[in-house]
């Protein structure tokens, strides 16, 4: 069979006895037409493979290149070399595919991160992206094995939607209407009806809404999908196209709903700190590298993996917005005029509040809950106050907000009055106010983009190095 192979990732792991095993992989550099450093991806580790002098065809041996492919058969030997305990000696080399050396982009050398990204299509083949979305394989497992172990149900909500749950209107229009001279109405707008589903129709922006419709049959559910955003934002922070994982769970408060999402971030941190810790290893060393460039003031005060442990092991703070405000106002940063955003009451919190808060006055990350109502979505459960919401935010070291979510408005007369004052026609969401009219119960959820999650964990400094193809305004090449 030709794929019976071991990955070198567990080849590494063999005490060496003169096994015979065979590998195939990419060649990562070949020095005194001898010694091979072959990888297959399972690991950032290369197997050393011993190409004996004089036992193998001189054809066969300059074909030998970088990112050539090869199989090789062979037998698994202590290695005399420092740093390896076992290499293999190489009976049989095949050459699968070959490379052209002069040509291949990535030579043996230190490659920036921006030009890394030009070639994203052989990005993967880097140690340092290698270890990044082997960490957001298991990242994404353990976001299943979470939920599936406390009996969530996975929903898989609608990508094309005609509904905007998050009010703000920053959707990718789909349609099948032609772009030059669609059909219009007698008011000269643009005449859906005609369209594939009769009606105007958007990649979601989020699956909350379906989510509830779910969770008010099932008891608990949770999504886990790309979602899309039309912002035309050029940080590091932000995505047109990114994943997000939504649950949402009936008889539940908010109370109940930060306890899972703190239970949560910490179980899949756990999780890919136990399954990947020689690439967390290399990303912590790749971020410390990095950061002695920087200014003293701007380094981290954690190494990466300092900073998991930490997360583990401290239970989140929690606040609410008004006292996220004075902690805000009192702070040396803003008497000294060191924010660019202004600080009062009713603000929509930027990052650098959110960084302060988290980095610099409790150094851990924050619950913020309780927001101005006039700044959160028409879905959040009001409180008594009639000022605020039943809403809460999760801010992370390094990058801000990473989990956004509420207690639900169950109560329809309230529901109604704040689709009204927000303008959100009720008649287009007559579906979701059903799950109010049918046996409404309190119930919550919260989203955590996912590409943001990753790039807290591994430690990249941009999003568009947590996710294997970015999409950005004016960016869609792969």
């Amino acid at each position: 069979m030709f794929n019976k192979r071991i990955k070198i990732k567990q080849l590494l792991l063999l005490e060496p006895g003169s096994q015979q095993v065979t590998v195939m992989g990419w060649v990562r550099s070949f020095r005194n037409t001898q010694f091979i450093a072959l990888n297959d991806g399972s690991t950032n580790n290369n197997l050393q493979v011993v190409a004996e002098l004089g036992k193998f065809d001189e054809a066969i041996l300059k074909r030998i290149t970088i990112a050539a492919s090869l199989k090789v058969t062979g037998v698994v030997i202590p290695s005399p070399g420092k740093g390896q305990k076992l290499e293999l000696k190489a009976t049989v080399i095949e050459i699968l595919g070959d490379s052209d050396a002069e040509k291949y982009p990535l030579q043996p050398k230190k490659h920036s991160l921006e030009f890394l990204r030009e070639i994203a299509h052989l990005r993967f083949r880097t140690n340092t992206f290698g270890a990044v979305f082997r960490v957001r394989h298991s990242l994404a497992f353990a976001v299943h094995q979470f939920f599936n172990e406390r009996g969530f149900v996975y929903l898989h909500t609608p990508v094309i939607t005609a509904s905007d749950a998050e009010g703000a209107g920053e959707m990718f229009r789909v349609t099948t209407l032609p772009a030059q001279n669609p059909p219009l109405t007698d008011d000269g707008t643009i005449n859906y009806k005609e369209d594939f589903f009769g009606r105007a129709t958007n990649l979601t922006v989020s699956g909350q809404l379906e989510g509830e419709l779910g969770a008010t049959a099932l008891g608990e559910i949770y999504t886990f999908g790309p979602t899309f955003r039309a912002e035309n934002s050029n940080t590091p922070r932000h995505l047109a196209e990114f994943w997000m994982i939504e649950p949402e769970m009936a008889f539940c408060d908010l109370e109940d709903n930060m306890n899972l999402a703190e239970e949560f971030i910490k179980y899949i941190i756990r999780y890919a700190m136990e399954h990947n810790p020689d690439d967390l290893a290399f990303l912590a060393q790749r971020l410390a590298d990095e950061e002695k460039q920087l200014p003293q003031d701007k380094r981290s005060e954690l190494g990466l993996i300092e900073k998991l442990d930490f997360v583990l092991n401290n239970d989140f703070e929690r606040i609410t917005y008004t006292q996220a405000i004075d902690i805000l106002l009192q702070s040396p940063a803003y008497k000294k005029k060191k924010f660019q955003y202004e600080v009062k009451w009713g603000i929509d919190m930027q990052s650098e509040h959110e960084r302060y808060l988290v980095e610099k006055h409790f150094k851990k990350p924050v619950i913020v809950t309780d927001y101005p109502m006039d700044i959160k979505a028409f879905y959040m459960r009001r409180n008594d106050d009639g000022k605020t919401v039943a809403a809460m935010d999760i801010l992370a070291p390094g990058i801000g907000e990473i989990v956004g979510g509420s207690q639900r408005e169950e109560r329809l007369d309230k529901l109604l009055q704040r689709m009204e004052a927000m303008h959100v026609p009720a008649e287009e969401l007559w579906w979701y106010l059903d799950t109010r009219r049918f046996g409404t119960v309190p119930h919550a959820g919260f989203g955590l983009g996912f590409e943001r999650m990753v790039q807290f964990v591994t430690g990249m400094s941009n999003i568009r190095d947590a996710i294997a193809f970015p999409r950005t305004p004016g960016s869609a090449e792969f």
